[in-house]
This record gives structure tokens, sequence and C-alpha cells, in this order.
């Protein structure tokens, strides 16, 4: 595959993480470098697709689809997927309130970790969002 090609397969499949999160997360980077250094691209191809349907084509839509995630990272500990959840569900219509109805919930069903977890991503949003907490 020439350059050229990988990098327009390649944008398309940011375009798609661009359309769900609002951005391109690091994560995706990296597997983009990992598939271009090892001609995996398809797989990377293949997982988008996947990943774009049970996301943008969810019958909960994007906004419920992206706060289910966002809940459970916080039950399973994954702060940095969380995070970029998090802003996803803002980016699809989701308001502070949610996520922290999220966090709450969090809280009942996998403990003080989790809801702390979701309280501290929200306050990091809440202060990239105008510098204070209140």
């Amino acid at each position: 595959m020439t350059d050229d090609t990988f990098a327009e397969r390649s944008e398309v499949l940011r375009a798609r993480y661009r359309t769900t999160l609002g951005a391109v997360p690091r994560a995706v980077e990296d597997r983009l470098r990992v598939a271009q250094a090892f001609g995996r691209l398809p797989t990377e191809e293949a997982f988008t697709a996947l990943r774009h349907i049970v996301l943008a084509d969810s019958p909960l839509g994007g906004r419920v689809q992206q706060l289910v995630h966002f809940g459970q990272l916080l039950a399973l500990g994954r702060a940095e997927p969380a995070r970029i959840h998090a802003r996803g569900s803002l980016h699809a219509g989701a308001v502070i309130a949610d996520l922290i109805g999220v966090a709450e919930t969090a809280l009942i069903t996998s403990g003080t970790p989790a809801y702390a977890l979701g309280i501290e991503i929200i306050v990091e949003l809440l202060q990239d969002d105008d510098g204070q907490v209140g």
C-alpha cells in the first residue's frame, strides 16, 4: 500500500472518530501507526467499522450510547477511555447533569472508586469549560 493510499484510508477512520467523539483519541493514532508499520490497516478498518455501527447506528442513539460507555468504563476503572467517552457524551448532546447521574449510578453498581473517578472526570470537564467548578 502506498503512503498516499494509507493516508487517505486512515483519514476516513479518523473522520469516524471525530463524528462520534468530536476528536481522534491518542490511542487511535497509536493503532494507526502500528497498522501502517505492519501492514494491518484492514484490521483497524474492520474494528472502526464495527465500532461505528455500535456507537453511531445504535438504537440507543449517540447520546445514550456514549453515556453507557462512560458508565461501563467507570465501573471498569478505565480512566482515560472514560474521559474520552465523557467528552463524547457531551459532543453527542449530553449535559454535565447526565454525567453526574451516570457517576451516581456507578456508585451503586461499582462502588466509591467508580463514583470518585466519574466526579474527577466531571470536575476536569468543568474546569476545561470555564476554569472553575461551581
